[in-house]
C-alpha cells in the first residue's frame, strides 16, 4: 500500500500500533484511540494521533481505507462491563463504518475473532459452523453481520479478519496490556524474572500463536486486494502452554516451573484449542506466515538478553 490516506482505529494499541507504524512508511496514517488499552508512545513520528472514542462523532474518516481494530478485545475485558463491550465492539464499529461511508470511503478491514470456532484441534475453515458462547464472541459476530449489511446495502468493500492468538512480547507494543497481553508475553516476563508462570488447568490447552508482523501483513494485503467476506489469519500450527513454557525456559537459559491453577473461566465457554486454516487468505493474496514459532520465541526473549 502506497500513497493512501489511512485511518487505524485502536491504532495506539498492540496490533493497531504495529499496523499504523508499518503503514506510515508509505502512507498518511491517522490513528484514533481512547487510550484505554493503547498509548501514543507506541507510535512513530509522523502518525497523526487523536485521543477519541469510536462511539463519538466527527471521526477523521475522510480516508481511502479504514482498518477498524478498536475493541474490548478479550473475554475478560468484555465481561468486566458487558454494556461497554457492546457499545465499543458493535456500536463503535457501526458508527465508524457509517461515518466512513458518508465521507466517501468504501474500503474497511476490521478485526473479528477466531474464538467463534470454539475448541478445535483441526484447522478451522471460514465456512464451518460457528457459535457464540460469550459476549465478546457475540460482539465480534455482530460485526460480521453488520459488515454484510454495509457490503450488500451500500456496496462497500468489507473484510473481516479472524485473528489467531496474536503475540509479540513486552519488548514490542504489548507491555501496556499487562494482564490482557498474550500468554507468551506474560510467561516470558515471569520466567525472565524468576517467577512461575501461572497456567490454567494442566497446561495442555493449545493455541495457533501468530506473530503480529504476520498479522499486519495479512491486514495490508487484504486491503490491497480489496477482499470481501471473512478470512482467517493464523499459521495452521498449534502449541500447548506447557510447550511454550519449556521453549521460553530454553531460550532464556532458565529452569522455572509453572504454577497450575484452577481455570477461572467456565469450561462451557473456555476455548481449549485453536488452529487456523488460512487457505482462503493464501489463495486470495499469496499470504504466508513468515515468522515460525521458534523465531517468534527468540524475538520475544531478545529484550531479556
Amino acid at each position: 500500500m502506497d500513497g493512501k490516506r489511512v485511518l487505524v482505529t485502536g491504532g495506539a494499541g498492540f496490533i493497531g500500533s504495529n499496523l499504523a507504524n508499518r503503514l506510515a512508511a508509505d502512507n498518511d496514517v491517522i490513528v484514533v484511540d481512547d487510550c484505554s488499552l493503547g498509548t501514543p508512545e507506541n507510535l512513530v513520528d509522523g502518525v497523526e494521533f487523536h485521543e477519541r472514542t469510536v462511539v463519538g462523532t466527527d471521526l477523521p474518516t475522510d480516508v481511502d481505507v479504514v482498518f477498524h481494530l478498536a475493541a474490548r478485545s478479550s473475554y475478560a475485558m468484555h465481561e468486566e462491563d458487558p454494556q461497554r463491550g457492546a457499545r465499543v465492539n458493535v456500536e463503535g464499529f457501526v458508527n465508524t463504518v457509517e461515518q466512513a461511508r458518508q465521507d466517501g470511503c468504501d474500503t474497511v478491514v476490521y478485526a473479528s475473532t477466531s474464538s467463534i470456532y470454539g475448541t478445535r484441534t483441526d484447522p478451522s475453515p471460514e465456512d464451518m459452523p460457528v457459535a457464540v458462547n460469550t459476549g465478546y464472541e457475540a460482539s465480534k459476530l455482530a460485526r460480521e453481520r453488520y459488515a454484510e449489511y454495509f457490503a450488500n446495502h451500500y456496496d462497500m468493500t468489507m473484510a473481516g479478519l479472524r485473528f489467531f492468538s496474536v503475540y509479540q512480547g513486552y519488548g514490542g507494543a504489548e507491555a501496556h496490556k499487562g494482564e490482557y497481553a498474550n500468554v507468551i508475553a506474560q510467561f516470558a516476563d515471569d520466567i525472565a524474572r524468576g517467577d512461575s508462570p501461572v497456567l490454567y488447568g494442566d497446561g495442555t490447552q493449545t493455541r495457533d500463536f501468530t506473530h503480529v508482523s504476520d498479522i499486519i501483513r495479512g491486514a495490508i494485503l487484504t486491503a490491497e486486494h480489496e477482499l470481501e467476506g471473512v478470512y482467517n489469519v493464523g499459521t495452521g500450527d498449534r502449541y500447548s502452554f506447557n510447550t511454550v513454557v519449556a521453549m521460553l525456559n530454553d531460550e532464556l537459559g532458565a529452569n522455572v516451573d509453572p504454577e497450575y491453577v484452577e481455570n477461572p473461566i467456565p469450561d462451557s465457554v473456555y476455548v481449549h484449542d485453536t488452529c487456523a486454516d488460512a487457505t482462503k487468505l493464501r489463495e486470495a493474496t499469496g499470504w504466508e506466515p513468515e515468522i515460525d514459532f521458534e523465531e517468534g520465541i527468540r524475538r520475544v526473549c531478545a529484550q531479556y538478553e
